[in-house]
């Protein structure tokens, strides 16, 4: 036994049972089983409803809601979005204007009468919050700067132009110039081997180094007299580019690296910095030399640089992505992306500007003339202002789209509102819009934004410090130190993450809420997002994720959505769900299924479906995208997606009930910007966990029976630090009374803040807490340790910390199952979501963390409920034998009623089915009128893909086909319960008999219960089936396009395209299911 053994087995911690243990009893299963099997109205099944580029019309908007309601879907969040003449052609209705009104007040009075809700986009296009009305003094908005070099002593006069028109003027700043004998490597002085790279150090950033493509470029720079090396900083040319460099310096013994870092200015869009082709500055220990060479690899051809600064002045490492210049520069930045390491000790701190050297000069400016009488020495003038970062609200229509509204300034974002929601309230009566009632925001993909007019004001109120002195860190000037600069610069960024949750999604909450209206957020961003996502989401009064069909968009979203509702105490979390690209019409619920199962595991409990793209005439398939699945009228089998919206309301209705069980909380860090948090050590499956942020823990949390407690009710175990050397104090001492008060923190000690606030004393604090709190736990000799009520344990792996605690798997199946939970705690009842994400039949042992209950098995799909009366309660946990169908998800509701450790009758838990009866015909197959199938019934002996039929109107229909039998029930075929089986239909199916709807089909077992619509002697069968669009646009691919009956606007099939399956081609048989 190690020693971690032995101090587990000597100071576990007896914590009072987690909610999903034994429960109270009560009354309410009933009325839960109600809910379940007929879900209310206010269990939404929403979707985003696209007017692409004016193709909309007062009579499709009224079509597209009633279409919606049939279908079960009774939210529609109206989206007026432009993708561009070569995506989709601008039709006439033009945004803003009398016919485009005329539209907007059908579809709100129609949704009105028809009880759907209607939420609007808070501006055209779906990110994020501007239009035409936003002047650039209202805008995003960065400091900029111009410098001149002045020697003072005596009145000094200087031109400081503005840099362009819509330069607003901040301050006028002076400081001392570092007094250093060579300042930089220049033409002048140094010989540049590599050829026509001389340009890189002319000082011209119009001349440009282009590279050949080769593996490796070497970039010799020879002088004649020593320097001394601190900084390297690169501008790359105008192109895109991805490389990797290494700076080397020549010794007695040859070259040796001095610094290797990484170029990524691979996307110029101004989404991910308001900079394309930001410098890179990367810092260096005092190097002294004549010879440097620069390697660059992996460069592409024709991508370049403009210049190389080496200098023996200090610079502020990566300042351009620490100022948001640049970002990340694809949609998914981890949570290690915003990240960056301790920059060397400078050698000489007289490099370094003092801050209390800076003077503000600001009152000797006029019009673009300095006149000031400056003291004698060196000195650097820095005019700054703000200037938009020229972003704009997108994808819109060319009279929908301008800047995007300042994200720090709620007077602004009042008049954004008011130009566009407002002016939708004003103009349309309110009997008319009684169900407008959601102000939309989709993920933000805006960049950053690091000034604006209130900054230096916000700034000293927020940190007790003066940021002008540190204005000139913006440009990579070393002011106090590289780490004092570092602390600055973390400090605005983190008060623009604070400004862009509380003065922006707070701030638009609270004007929605002034108009009766709230506001829905999706709380993350994939391009240039600046914020903290928690936080940020925890400002509105909904909060959403998303996820893609197939791919891995939603593999962080989807957390950060739920993990924010559960901390913040919201009951509902959206999800953008099945959305895709490519594969336009190919799509169908059963398909995308699997990824919409996975992440109601995850907390999503209130689906939106995407796209319904509004279709403004007859046209079919109609109006479509470059994204997102079909989810629209014109789509084959719109006519049976209630099928789906169904079972999507069930599900949404359990997992909205009681609390969501998590035993693990990883907290995410005190920096931004910050999109998704870190599984540091990774989670054991059986256990779920959410992230949680420095708000929460600081203002919500307290400890209640050893469980980190949130005001709403939500508990966990045990609480997450990641691998940082950073906390602010005040977040420390929190966390010190909590674990006091009974609280288990696993993690590291920080060893200071990462602020300039209070700096130095900060640093004391954290340190001596630190020392008070891990005491002698060092994560190697010692790795537990009691304090307080409570204990901090470092160096652990979490099934290691688990054990500590004594927590039990709240769901435990074999490690080679491929089955996710969710875990929802109601009182009376704990409800367990299962989900089988493979395409297999699996039957597998399952034990719940839970005792004293009796299991039942809740079927979303058909809305069933029937006992499990197989399991074994061992007094902590029960044990229950399972079977899931491929793709197969299903409910395990255990209600509290004492039951006994082991109940076994006999009764098996999924009875085996037996066949009574296979329907071998014949079948009548009746087409769909108007899709150009067979205009007569068509007589078939056996079922078979109609794609394999010889007659091309058979095998190219895309639409309904009514399959239609008769069959005999006689003496004891009719007894118990008995089921028609389908088997896989291409794609959904729904099944009559005797002229009775008894259910649907389209996802695994294909089975419909039929018990109460079957009679002794002669049945009559109906199977009504839809596929999809696709072996339609095939066969009409072959046909010239004006004899072709079908027009959409993306349409990727092709005469040799694979046809889909489609219809009845398996066995239809009648099942009688034996329970023993």
């Amino acid at each position: 036994m190690n020693k971690l053994s032995k101090l587990i087995l000597m100071l576990p911690l007896a914590l009072a049972p987690l909610a999903g243990q034994a429960a109270p009893k009560g009354g309410s299963h009933a009325a839960l089983a109600a809910g379940f099997v007929a879900p209310p109205d206010s269990v939404q099944t929403s979707v985003y409803w696209y007017w692409l580029s004016g193709n909309v019309s007062k009579e499709g908007v009224v079509k597209d809601l009633e279409a919606m309601k049939r279908a079960g879907i009774n939210r529609a969040f109206i989206g007026n979005i432009g993708l561009g003449e070569l995506a989709t052609p601008y039709a006439p209705v033009k945004l803003f204007t009398d016919e485009w009104w005329e539209v907007t007040h059908a579809a709100l009075k129609r949704a009105s009468e028809l009880g759907i809700e209607i939420g609007m986009f808070n501006s055209p296009g779906w990110s994020q919050a501007g239009g035409p009305w936003i002047e650039p003094g209202q805008a995003m908005r960065y400091l900029a700067s111009v410098k001149a070099h002045v020697r003072g002593g005596g009145k000094v006069e200087v031109e400081l132009p503005r840099p362009s028109a819509d330069f607003q003027d901040v301050r006028v700043v002076a400081y001392p110039a570092p007094a250093v004998g060579r300042a930089a490597l220049t033409a002048a002085d140094t010989r540049v081997t590599a050829a026509g790279a001389q340009c890189l150090l002319d000082g011209d950033p119009a001349t440009e180094l282009l590279f050949d493509g080769s593996p490796e470029a070497v970039i010799d720079l020879v002088t004649d007299a020593d320097m001394d090396l601190r900084n390297i900083t690169v501008w790359p040319a105008h192109r895109p580019i991805r490389a990797e460099a290494e700076l080397q310096v020549k010794g007695a013994d040859g070259y040796r690296t001095v610094a290797s870092f990484g170029i990524d200015r691979s996307n110029p869009n101004i989404e991910v910095g308001f900079d394309p082709y930001a410098p890179v500055s990367v810092s260096v220990a005092k190097t002294t030399g004549r010879e440097f060479r620069l390697i660059v690899r992996g460069a592409g051809k024709d991508t370049g640089f403009a210049e190389v600064l080496l200098s023996s002045l200090p610079r502020v490492e990566r300042y351009a992505e620490k100022t948001f210049a640049k970002m990340f520069q694809s949609p998914l930045p981890y949570w290690e992306e915003y990240q960056w390491r301790d920059q060397p000790v400078l050698d000489d701190a007289s490099l370094a500007v003092d801050p209390a050297e800076v003077v503000d000069i600001t009152e000797c400016l006029d019009g673009d003339r300095l006149v000031w009488e400056a003291p004698a020495g060196e000195w650097v003038v820095m005019r700054t202002g703000m200037r938009p970062t020229g972003i704009q609200n997108s994808p819109a229509a060319p009279e929908g789209t301008g800047l995007e509204v300042d994200k720090m300034t709620p007077a602004y974002l009042q008049h954004h509102f008011d130009a566009f929601i407002g002016e939708i309230l004003r103009r349309i009566p309110a009997e008319d819009r009684r169900t407008f009632r959601v102000v939309v925001a989709d993920s933000y993909e805006k960049g950053g934004q690091n000034f604006t007019d209130t900054f230096l004001t916000d700034f000293r109120e927020r940190y007790g410090y003066d940021a002008l002195p540190f204005l000139p860190v913006y440009d990579g000037v070393v002011v106090g130190s590289q780490d004092i600069s570092d602390r600055f610069l973390w400090d605005m960024r983190r008060l623009a993450a604070d400004k862009l949750a509380y003065a922006h999604i707070g701030g638009l909450r609270e004007i929605a809420h002034k108009y009766g209206l709230t506001l829905w957020l999706e709380n993350y961003g994939h391009w240039g997002y600046p914020g903290e996502f928690l936080q940020y989401g925890g400002q509105s009064d909904e909060v959403g994720g998303e996820f893609w069909g197939e791919g891995s968009l939603g593999d962080i979203e989807n957390r950060a959505a739920s993990s924010c509702a559960h901390i913040y105490g919201k009951r509902k979390v959206s999800a953008e769900s099945y959305t895709s690209a490519g594969n336009d019409f190919g799509r169908y619920p059963a398909m995308v299924k699997p990824r919409g199962d996975r992440f109601f595991s995850e907390g999503i409990n209130n689906t939106l479906l995407h796209v319904y793209i509004s279709q403004p005439g007859d046209e079919l398939p109609g109006m479509n995208a470059w994204f997102g699945t079909e989810f629209n009228r014109n789509n084959t089998w719109f006519s049976h997606i209630d099928l789906f919206t169904d079972y999507l309301k069930r599900v949404n209705y359990m997992l909205q009930q009681g609390l969501n069980v998590a035993d693990v909380a990883y907290f995410i860090g005190e920096d931004a910007p910050k999109m998704t948090g870190v599984t540091d050590p990774a989670l054991p499956r059986g256990y779920q966990y959410d992230y949680i942020n420095g708000e929460v823990l600081l203002e919500r949390a307290t400890v209640k029976d050893g469980l980190w407690t949130l005001p709403h009710g939500t508990q966990y175990r045990i609480l997450v630090l990641p691998k940082l050397k950073t906390m602010r104090p005040e977040l420390l001492a929190k966390l010190q009374a909590l674990v006091r008060e009974g609280g288990v923190l696993l993690g590291p000690a920080p060893q200071r803040s990462p602020s300039l606030e209070g700096y130095p004393d900060a640093d004391v604090r954290v340190r001596r807490m630190a020392a008070e709190l891990w005491g002698g736990v060092d994560g190697k000799a010692v790795k537990a340790a009691r304090y307080g009520k409570g204990a901090v344990l470092d160096g652990m792996t979490m099934e290691e910390a688990l054990a500590y605690v004594q927590c039990l798997p709240d769901c435990e199946v074999g490690a080679d199952v491929p089955v996710l939970f969710g875990h929802r705690d109601a009182g009376d009842e704990q409800i367990y979501f299962l989900t089988n994400q493979s395409d297999a039949r699996i039957a597998f042992p399952c034990t719940l963390r839970v005792t004293g209950s009796v299991p039942e098995a809740w079927d979303a799909v058909t809305g069933a409920i029937r006992p499990l009366p197989e399991f074994e309660d061992d007094g902590r946990r029960t044990t229950l034998p399972m079977v899931l169908e491929p793709n197969q998800s299903l409910f395990v509701v255990l209600r509290a009623d004492g039951a006994g450790a082991a109940h076994r009758d006999g009764t098996a838990n999924f009875p085996t089915p037996v066949r009574v009866k296979t329907l071998d015909g014949p079948w009548t197959l009746t087409f769909q009128e108007g899709r150009r199938g067979p205009a007569e019934p068509v007589v078939a002996d056996e079922l078979k893909d109609l794609r394999l039929s010889d007659d091309e109107s058979v095998r190219y229909f895309s639409g309904s086909v009514r399959y239609e039998t008769t069959f005999d029930l006689r003496g004891k075929e009719k007894s118990g319960r008995l089921y028609v089986n389908t088997g896989q239909v291409g794609v959904m199916a729904k099944v009559y008999v005797n002229g009775k709807y008894a259910g649907g089909v389209w996802t695994a077992p294909y089975r419909v219960d039929v018990t109460d619509f079957v009679r002794k002697g002669k049945n009559t069968l109906v199977i009504d089936v839809v596929n999809t669009w696709v072996n339609r646009l095939i066969g009409d691919s072959r046909l010239p396009e004006d004899r072709r009956g079908t027009w959409t606007l993306n349409n990727p099939w092709r005469p040799d395209s694979q046809l889909q399956p489609s219809g009845l081609f398996n066995p239809v048989v009648i099942e009688r299911m034996i329970a023993r």
